[in-house]
């Protein structure tokens, strides 16, 4: 692991310290890790995001009569699905 030095304003300490006591956090470097890590992900969300908007529009448009059919045997799928899974555990 290597170390990084990072400076903050005394008032973000004073809230980076409020929230480790009120969060449970055992010490500034994990509440700082912690906060990395959800950057990373909130960021890998919104290129995801971003590029599943790009199909925004492409998709086959459906009948109602396509969507009910669709719903039916999605329906059917599922009772299958839960039958086998728990027919054996009553």
């Amino acid at each position: 692991m290597e170390i990084v030095t990072v400076r903050f304003q005394e008032d973000v300490l004073k809230k980076i310290d409020e929230s480790i006591s009120k969060n449970n956090f055992n010490s500034r470097t994990e509440f700082i890790r912690d906060a990395v890590r959800n950057q990373i992900s909130a960021l890998d969300k919104k290129v995801l995001i971003r590029e599943f908007m790009k199909f925004r529009g492409r998709g086959k448009k459906t009948t109602p009569e396509e969507n009910a059919k669709v719903r039916e045997e999605v329906g059917k799928e599922l009772i299958e699905e839960f039958e086998k899974r728990f027919s054996g555990a009553r």
